[in-house]
């Protein structure tokens, strides 16, 4: 199958490794002719480029630019693709992506793979990085079931979990498990900078594992964040909100010395971790 990925950073870049490891035609596309050279070079793409016109014969393509740039680059490219094509992308948000694009192009289903690093860019590109985790597909009432049915499986041939949901169920979803984390997290960092100097740098010294894993999303690609952010705000709001609630809660049985309530929701919560872990 020949495939097109705009976009061949971590995602993009790695979509396409893999992919092309699998004998599919990889057709990739980027801004900059350095990163086009360096996909070719580490396999990621069978051809590259900066120009459109190479993607006039993809079966499908995959959009992976940030969140902000994805409709826009559909609406440039979409006078050299065959109108079969099917168009998808990788954005973390879904609702306003769907509604955007699928007017600009009839064949267009959102797409989210569940799967990262800290890390960014194609120096970061991973084989096998979507093993295991999920990938969420986002069609409409307008979506071809067979469009669907091509890109579920594209997302086993990756040997991840494919997801179908509506999009607005899915930015409810991604607020709780992948959006509001960020911003705790980078809240946690924040408040810790605030400290006096000589117990802020005893605390850096200090820190292990709990504030590595605790912190690790919120010291991330600050541009993804603001798009998280901008683009899911009434849903990361309202995950916000009620998270904001229960850390007053709990601030109240400390003040209280509710050593009994406190207990129960940790021991609560511990119970039901698992549940969110794949």
């Amino acid at each position: 199958m020949k495939i097109g990925i705009v976009g061949l950073g971590l995602i993009g870049g790695s979509l396409g490794l893999d992919l092309r490891s699998q004998g599919h035609h990889i057709i990739g596309i980027s801004r900059q002719e350095a990163t086009c050279k360096t996909a070719i070079i580490k396999g990621i793409a069978n051809q590259a480029s900066t120009k459109y016109e190479l993607l006039q014969d993809v079966e499908i393509l995959i959009i992976c630019t940030p969140i902000a740039a994805i409709a826009p680059t559909i609406q440039q490219l979409t006078p050299y693709l065959n109108p079969e094509t099917i168009i998808t992308d990788v954005g973390s948000v879904k609702q306003p992506i769907v509604e955007a694009c699928s007017k600009l192009w009839p064949n267009f289903v959102g797409g989210h793979p569940m799967a990262g690093k800290a890390e960014s860019g194609i120096d970061a590109v991973e084989a096998n990085l979507f093993v295991g985790t999920a990938y969420v597909f986002t069609p409409t009432k307008q979506t071809k079931p067979k469009d669907v049915a091509k890109l579920k499986e594209i997302a086993l041939s990756l040997k991840a979990v494919p997801h179908i949901c509506d999009a607005q169920i899915h930015d409810r979803a991604v607020s709780w498990i992948s959006h509001l984390p960020v911003m705790v997290s980078a809240s946690l960092i924040k408040a810790c900078l605030q400290e006096e100097p000589d117990t802020l740098q005893l605390a850096q010294i200090l820190a292990s594992s709990g504030f590595r894993d605790t912190s690790r999303v919120g010291g991330g690609n600050p541009e993804l964040g603001v798009m998280m952010a901008k683009y899911n705000q009434e849903e990361l709001l309202r995950s916000l909100h009620q998270y904001r609630d229960n850390l007053n809660l709990i601030i109240n049985l400390i003040e209280q010395e509710n050593w009994d309530n406190l207990e129960q929701i940790l021991r609560t919560n511990g119970n039901a971790r698992p549940n969110f872990l794949n």
